[in-house]
């Protein structure tokens, strides 16, 4: 898996120092575990941008000083026996202990029945090329490996079919899913704080059922996830909706008291793609240590980043037990696995494991037993590295087939992630008369507000914004399908197209967006 790294070439220290650092930092954190093995320098080097030696020097300082073990025609470990044991091990039960008593202060709240509307679905009509944002492609699920796993962990027991199971999770699951956030999200967590839940809507109703009632003041981002805000509603929650702009979440328009609770996706923010730099997720904290209030960190799909290293979660930065995260398994093995886990702070455990009970009594014992030693075998890891590779090939077809049929467009969410957001030029209609034209050919665009988006109607983006999906889509039909595009916006009156519909040059626009650039 990939190390979260980051590296400040304008900084004093060396690059070699830095890495050091990091690397320290993460193996006495307990986000490296003794035993992991880390990435050969090579694949560092290549991650980073930096020279193989570079990689090298440092492995050898951390090797030298105790905290590596390399073994010959294997590879680079985590020694089993770090200098720096018995200091780390103090400083997490001194952050334990802080983390308690902030979180201590803040009221459990009972459960409100549903009586919001139900999310939207998607327009089911036939399509030829549907660039629905919340789909992944089904036929890369490893259904062999998959299989064989699943015969292997029935035959070892069948126990467990007479009995009930942990409401909060099989052990073995939430311990190997412990270990990957620590390495591939910089979230040091014990198992016991992992909830395993039927996807992220189920980790959704347990914060709720925790924290809000009729009333309660809940903080989203403007816009959101759509079913994120119809489950607050249900709740008879007051949504508090905060604008983003290209850096994601802007933090200073936050109350500074009131708010209960707040969701954010900093990562890849839903729908837009905006990612939350690290001043913001610091200042995010803050705000949410001195207003008293929870954050709920979505991370739909971290797994998907196709440039620079992988971000540090928000919860990996948390000192004061404010933020609860909410990851899934049906961005990479399918939503129809209905696996997903919610981790919440120390001082939540109780209540949160409570409310799982109440909830139901556990998930199907099969499935996770499954997860769990498909995960530990390293099988989970070399299945991402492949969707990584195929969705980062799709990633970059979709925007050059954007560039060559309708020149310069203004893209966000470029880094990571299983969709884009196309912001219209001026000269160009709503949104919602491109869509019709479009479907007339059989090709499925959306708006923020359908499919699974939700607007608040104040940032103008419902009617100037495309979401456009490409995991669902080979090449193939990604190229296919922007070209049927084309031809149907060639059904727009011409003084929409002169503004360089086609390969003749960019378009203008009123938005301003930072685009990485490829």
């Amino acid at each position: 898996m990939a190390i979260p790294i980051e590296l400040d070439h304008a900084s004093r220290q060396s690059l070699q120092g830095q890495i050091f650092e990091q690397l320290r930092h993460l193996i006495l954190g307990g986000r490296l575990k003794p035993g992991t093995l880390v990435p050969a320098s090579r694949v560092l080097a290549e991650q980073l941008g930096i020279s193989r030696n570079t990689v090298l020097l440092v492995y050898d300082r951390l090797i030298a000083e105790g905290y590596l073990q390399a073994r010959k025609a294997i590879g680079t470990y985590v020694n089993l026996e770090l200098p720096e044991t018995c200091l780390a091990a103090t400083r997490r039960i001194a952050t334990s202990a802080s983390t308690h008593g902030e979180a201590a202060k803040r009221p459990l709240i009972p459960f409100i029945p549903f009586a919001g509307p139900a999310p939207a679905k998607r327009n089911t009509q036939h399509l030829d090329f549907d660039f629905y944002p919340d789909r992944i492609d089904l036929d890369l699920f490893p259904l062999k490996i998959w299989r064989r796993f699943i015969n292997r962990t029935f035959t070892s027991t069948v126990t467990h079919f007479t009995e009930c199971t942990d409401p909060g999770g099989l052990p073995q699951l939430r311990e190997v899913i412990a270990d990957h956030l620590g390495i591939a999200r910089g979230i040091s967590v014990s198992a016991d704080q992992i909830i395993i839940t039927a996807g992220s809507q189920e980790g959704l109703n347990l914060a709720c059922r925790l924290l809000v009632k009729e009333g309660t003041l809940v903080a989203t981002e403007d816009p959101c996830y759509q079913g994120a805000a119809s489950l607050f509603e249900s709740y008879y929650a007051k949504l508090l909706p905060i604008p983003v702009d290209e850096d994601g979440l802007e933090v200073e328009q936050l109350p500074k008291d009131g708010v209960t609770l707040i969701y954010v996706t900093p990562s890849h923010q839903y729908p837009l793609g905006f990612t939350l730099p690290i001043e913001r997720r610091l200042k995010l904290l803050d705000w949410a240590r001195r207003c008293g209030a929870y954050i709920i960190e979505d991370d739909y799909d971290s797994d998907f980043r196709y440039r620079g290293s992988p971000l540090t979660a928000l919860m990996g930065l948390d000192d004061h037990g404010c933020v609860m995260y909410l990851g899934t398994f049906s961005k990479s093995m399918g939503a129809g696995l209905r696996l997903g886990y919610l981790v919440v702070p120390k001082a939540l455990i109780p209540a949160a494991r409570s409310a799982k009970a109440l909830l139901n009594s556990g998930h199907a014992w099969l499935d996770q037993a499954t997860m769990a030693e498909f995960i530990r075998s390293g099988a989970y890891g070399n299945h991402l590295r492949r969707m990584r590779n195929i969705y980062s090939k799709r990633h970059d077809c979709l925007i050059d087939s954007l560039r060559e049929h309708f020149g310069e467009v203004q893209l966000s969410g470029l880094e990571s992630g299983l969709h884009l957001a196309w912001h219209l030029p001026a000269s160009y209609p709503d949104v919602s008369e491109l869509q019709a034209l479009a479907l007339r050919q059989g090709v499925g665009i959306y708006s923020i507000g359908s499919g699974t988006t939700y607007d608040f109607g104040k940032g103008g983006y419902s009617t100037r914004t495309v979401v456009l999906g490409f995991s669902s889509l080979n090449e193939y039909q990604i190229r296919a399908g922007i070209r049927r595009l084309a031809h149907a916006f060639t059904d727009l009156p011409l003084e929409s197209l002169h503004s360089g519909l086609g390969r003749h040059g960019g378009f203008s626009s009123s938005l301003h967006y930072k685009n990485p650039g490829y």
